[in-house]
C-alpha cells in the first residue's frame, strides 16, 4: 500500500472519531458508536505498523468514552481495563493518551462509588501529565481531584484542587475553566454557601452561554435552582430547573433531564413544607416517588433517595404515617460518598416520622445524631464561611430538636436546662474553635493587596469628586477572587467540646445569662440566674425584629453632629417611644431581677443589632453580647497582659486628636496614626496587644463579612486579615461606624468586623451598630477609657459610659465583659 492511500486512511480514521465524538455528543450516542465502527473497519485496513497500533487504542478509547456519556458505566469500564494495559506498557510514546483515558477511568470509577480506584488513577495520570510537560492536562487532573474530594465530602481539599486547576486553564490556556468555576460553585452548596454559590454562578452562566456549551449551561441552571431552594426564591429555582429539563430532553440526556425534574419537584416540596399550616396535596409525594423509581433505573443511587425523603416528608405532614414508613424503607443506608444534605435529610425523615409516630425521645435520638456527624464535618472545613456555612444541612434538625424540647419545657414547667443545652447545640459553632497558626498564601496575600490599593484609590477619587464606577467593578471582582482564595486557605482551628450547662453555670458566678430563641411568631428566653434554669415568653417575634429594625434607623438618621434641633427633637421621640416598646417587650421582665449583677445576652440573629443600652430598663446596666453560651465561657477564660495600642486612621475629624488625649490615660500606649496608621502597621501591632483602641473610617460589608473593613492610610484592613493573628488583642474598641454589625449565617452564626476578632480569639470587643457622630463617639470613648484605665469591666465601663446618651452611643460589648 502506498504512502499516499496510508496517510489518507489514517486521516479518515482520525476525523471519524472525531466525528464520532461530535455526533455522540450533539445528535445522539448511536450515531457516535456508529462512527466509531466506520472507523474502526477502515483502521483494519492500514498496514501493520504504528499508525494501525496506536489508533487501535484512539478508536477502542473513543468508544468507552462515549458509552461512559451514555450512561454505560459498565461496559465503559470494561473497555478501558482491556486496553489501558497496553497503553501502559508504551506509556513513553502514547503518555497523552493514557494520561487522557486514566482520567476517563477515573471518573468512570467516582461514578460508579468507588473513590479509592478513581484516586489511584488520577494520582497515577498527574505524575505522567507532570513528567511529560502535558500542562492543559495536568489542569484537568486537577479539576477531577477536586469533583474526588467533593464527592468525599472533603470540601477545602476539592476548593485547593479547582483553584489550582483554574490557575493552570488562566495562564496555560482556556482548558475548562468555566468548568472548574461550575464546579466550583456547586462545592460552595456542598458546604451550605447558598449567596455565594449563587454569585459564582451567576458569573459562570453568562461565560458558559457565550462559549456554547449548551450541556453545561443547563448543569449550571440545575445548580443555581439549587441555591435558590435554600435562598427560598422558589419562582426562580422551578424556572431555572424546567429550562434545564428542556435543553438536557433536546439534547437526549436523559438522566440530566430526571435530575432537573428533581431539582424542579424540591423546589416545590420545600416551599409547601416551609408552609407549617397548609397541608399538601396528594399529588406532589406521588410524583416525588415516581421520579425515585426513574432515578434508581439511571442508577442515580443518592438522587433517588432524595426524591423519596421529600416524598417521605410530604407524606408525614399528610399524617400518612405507615406510607411514610414503607417509602423511607426504600431509602439506602448512606454511603462512604452520599452528600452531607442527604445524610441529614434522612436525619430529619427519621427524627419526623418518629414525632409522628409518638417517640420523641427517637426523634431527640435522631437529631442529636445527626449534628454530632455534622460537627464531625464541620470540624474538616477550611476558614470561617465554610465552617459557618456547613450549620444550613443542620438547620431543620435543630429546630425539630428545639421544639420538642421546648413544648416540654412549656407544658410541664421542666425541661429549660436542657432546652438551653439544645440551644448551645445548634448555634454559633465556629466561636468553639481554637484558631490554628496562620498559613501564608501568596496569591490570597497578592490579592488583598491589590484590592488594598484600589479600594485607596477609590477613597482618594471620592474626596476629589472623581468617578469610582469602574474601580468599584474591579474592586468587587477582586473581592470575589480573594473570597475563592480564602475559602480553603488552611482548616479554621481545633474544635472545642459545647459547653455543659453545668460549665456555665460554674462560670457565670452572680451573673445572669440570658438565651433567646424564635418559636413561630414567640420570642423565648432560657434565663440561667445562679444555677436556676427558666423558660420566658417575651412577645410576638415579628413585631420585636421589626420594632428593632425602626429603632436602628431612628439610630442612623439622630447620629450626624449638626443635625436641626426641631428634626433631633422629632427622631428622638420616635427613637424612645420604639425603644419603650421594645423595654416592654423584651427586657422589663428580665431587669427586675437583675439588681447590678452583668447581664449576658444571647441574642438570634435578628436582634444581633439592637441597642440593648437604649432600652430603659437597661440604661447604665452591664449587658455583653455573646454569639453563644459556649463562646461566652471561652472568652471569659483568656487573660493575657500586652501592650496598648491608640491608633487613628485617616480622614475621621479628631482622630488623631482623640487618639493623642488617650495618651493621659495611657501613657505608655504605642500609638499609630498619620501617615503611619498603615493596615500592615495596624496589623503587626495588634498582635499581642491587650488592648486596641481603633479610630478610623469603617464599613461592614454584608455581601462578604470577611471583607468588612477599617480604612487606613494606602488601603484598608479587612477583618479577614485579622483572622490569623497569633495573639490576638485581648479587648479591642472599635471606634468606628458600624463595625459591630454581624451578617447573620445559617446557625445564627453572625460574621463581620468584631465577630472575626471575637472568632480568632479576641476576649472583648466594643463597637458600634449603628451610625454614630464623630463628637458622640469621641465623648463616649473617652469617658469608656478613663473607666477601663481605672479598673472598670469592660460592660459595666461601656454602660456607664453610654448611659448619657444612649440613642447616640449605640455601642455595644460582644464577647466577655
Amino acid at each position: 500500500m502506498d504512502a499516499e492511500l496510508v496517510a489518507r486512511l489514517e486521516i479518515r480514521v482520525r476525523i471519524l472519531i472525531s466525528l464520532a465524538a461530535a455526533e455522540a455528543e450533539f445528535v445522539s450516542q448511536e450515531d457516535g458508536l456508529a462512527r466509531l465502527d466506520e472507523a474502526e473497519r477502515i483502521r483494519l485496513l492500514l498496514p501493520g505498523g504504528d499508525v494501525r497500533h496506536e489508533l487501535r487504542f484512539v478508536v477502542g478509547l473513543q468508544r468507552a468514552v462515549v458509552l461512559m456519556r451514555a450512561g454505560r458505566l459498565e461496559e465503559s469500564l470494561a473497555l478501558n481495563n482491556a486496553f489501558l494495559p497496553g497503553l501502559a506498557a508504551e506509556a513513553g510514546k502514547y503518555s497523552a493518551v493514557l494520561t487522557r483515558s486514566l482520567v476517563n477511568r477515573a471518573w468512570l470509577h467516582l461514578e460508579m462509588s468507588n473513590p479509592d480506584a478513581a484516586y489511584r488513577d488520577l494520582v497515577e495520570a498527574s505524575d505522567l501529565a507532570v513528567e511529560h510537560g502535558h500542562r492543559l492536562l495536568e489542569g484537568k487532573i486537577r479539576h477531577n481531584l477536586g469533583d474526588h474530594a467533593q464527592l468525599l465530602g472533603d470540601i477545602p481539599e476539592a476548593l485547593r484542587h479547582y483553584e489550582q486547576a483554574a490557575t493552570i486553564f488562566v495562564t496555560d490556556g482556556p482548558g475548562s475553566l468555566p468548568l472548574v468555576r461550575l464546579d466550583q460553585a456547586k462545592a460552595l452548596l456542598t458546604a451550605g454557601l447558598a449567596e455565594e454559590a449563587a454569585r459564582h454562578l451567576d458569573d459562570a452562566i453568562p461565560e458558559l452561554q457565550g462559549n456554547g456549551a449548551v450541556h453545561l449551561v443547563a448543569e449550571a441552571e440545575v445548580a443555581r435552582a439549587g441555591a435558590a431552594i435554600l435562598e427560598r426564591d422558589y419562582a426562580l429555582a422551578k424556572k431555572l430547573a424546567a429550562s434545564a429539563r428542556r435543553s438536557f430532553l433536546r439534547r437526549g440526556k436523559g438522566r440530566w433531564a430526571e435530575i432537573a425534574a428533581l431539582t424542579r419537584l424540591r423546589a416545590d416540596a420545600v416551599k409547601v413544607l416551609a408552609d407549617r399550616d397548609k397541608k399538601p396535596s396528594a399529588k406532589l409525594p406521588e410524583q416525588l416517588a415516581d421520579l425515585a423509581v426513574r432515578l434508581a433505573e439511571l442508577g442515580l443511587r443518592d438522587e433517588a433517595g432524595a426524591a423519596r425523603m421529600f416524598a417521605v416528608r410530604l407524606l408525614i405532614r399528610r399524617d400518612e404515617t405507615a406510607a411514610a414508613q414503607e417509602l423511607l424503607a426504600q431509602v439506602p443506608k448512606p454511603r462512604q460518598t452520599t452528600p452531607i444534605d442527604h445524610r441529614m435529610l434522612l436525619r430529619l425523615c427519621r427524627a419526623e416520622l418518629a414525632v409522628a409516630s409518638h417517640r420523641p425521645r427517637s426523634a431527640l435520638a435522631q437529631a442529636r445524631a445527626g449534628l454530632v456527624e455534622l460537627g464531625q464535618i464541620r470540624d474538616r472545613m477550611g476558614g470561617l464561611d465554610l465552617v459557618c456555612g456547613t450549620a444550613a444541612h443542620g438547620e431543620e434538625l435543630g429546630k425539630l430538636a428545639l421544639t420538642l424540647v421546648l413544648k416540654k419545657a412549656r407544658r410541664s414547667g421542666a425541661g429549660a436546662k436542657s432546652l438551653f443545652a439544645w440551644l448551645e447545640r445548634t448555634r454559633a459553632q465556629v466561636y468553639r474553635y481554637e484558631p490554628l497558626p496562620i498559613i501564608e498564601d501568596p496569591a490570597l496575600a497578592r490579592h488583598i493587596n491589590e484590592m488594598r490599593h484600589v479600594q485607596g484609590t477609590i477613597q482618594a477619587r471620592r474626596l476629589s469628586g472623581e468617578p469610582v464606577g469602574k474601580l468599584e467593578e474591579r474592586y468587587d471582582r477582586l473581592q470575589r477572587e480573594a473570597t475563592r482564595l480564602g475559602w480553603y486557605t488552611s482548616q479554621w482551628g481545633r474544635p472545642r467540646p459545647v459547653s455543659a450547662p453545668e460549665e456555665v453555670v460554674e462560670r457565670l458566678g452572680d451573673r445572669v445569662l440570658v438565651s433567646l430563641m424564635g418559636y413561630r411568631d414567640t420570642l423565648y428566653a432560657v434565663v440561667v440566674d445562679r444555677g436556676r434554669f427558666r423558660l420566658l415568653k417575651l412577645g410576638p417575634l415579628a413585631e420585636i425584629v421589626e420594632t428593632a429594625r425602626q429603632l436602628h434607623a431612628d439610630l442612623d438618621a439622630l447620629a450626624p453632629d449638626n443635625l436641626p434641633a426641631p428634626l433631633v427633637e422629632v427622631v428622638t421621640g420616635s427613637a424612645r417611644r420604639r425603644a419603650d416598646k421594645l423595654d416592654k417587650l423584651i427586657s422589663a421582665s428580665l431587669a427586675k431581677t437583675l439588681e447590678n449583677r452583668e447581664l449576658i445576652i444571647v441574642p438570634i440573629g435578628s436582634l444581633y443589632a439592637l441597642p440593648w443600652g437604649a432600652l430603659p430598663s437597661l440604661h447604665g446596666h452591664p449587658v455583653s453580647i455573646a454569639p453563644s453560651a459556649t463562646a461566652w465561657v471561652t472568652a471569659s477564660g483568656r487573660r493575657s497582659d500586652g501592650p496598648v495600642l491608640l491608633a487613628g486612621g485617616p480622614g475621621v475629624p479628631g482622630s488623631v486628636g482623640e487618639v493623642r488625649n488617650l495618651r493621659t490615660v495611657y501613657p505608655q500606649a504605642r500609638l499609630v496614626d498619620g501617615k503611619d496608621a498603615t493596615s500592615d502597621t495596624v496589623l503587626s501591632a495588634l498582635d499581642g496587644s491587650g488592648m486596641a483602641h481603633l479610630v478610623a473610617h469603617g464599613a461592614h460589608e454584608p455581601a462578604n463579612a470577611l471583607f468588612s473593613r477599617l480604612e487606613l492610610v494606602g488601603g484598608p484592613l479587612y477583618a479577614h486579615e485579622t483572622a490569623r493573628l497569633a495573639k490576638p488583642p485581648e479587648r479591642v474598641v472599635l471606634a468606628a461606624c458600624e463595625l459591630a454589625m454581624s451578617h447573620i449565617r445559617p446557625g445564627e452564626e453572625a460574621l463581620g468586623f468584631a465577630g472575626t476578632l471575637l472568632a480568632s480569639g479576641s476576649r472583648t470587643v466594643i463597637g458600634a451598630i449603628a451610625r454614630v457622630g464623630d463628637k458622640a463617639a469621641a465623648d463616649a470613648m473617652s469617658d469608656l477609657h478613663r473607666r477601663l484605665a481605672s479598673g472598670t469591666a469592660p460592660a459595666l465601663a461601656l454602660a456607664e459610659a453610654t448611659a448619657a446618651d444612649p440613642l447616640r452611643r449605640p455601642f455595644l460589648c460582644l464577647g466577655a465583659g
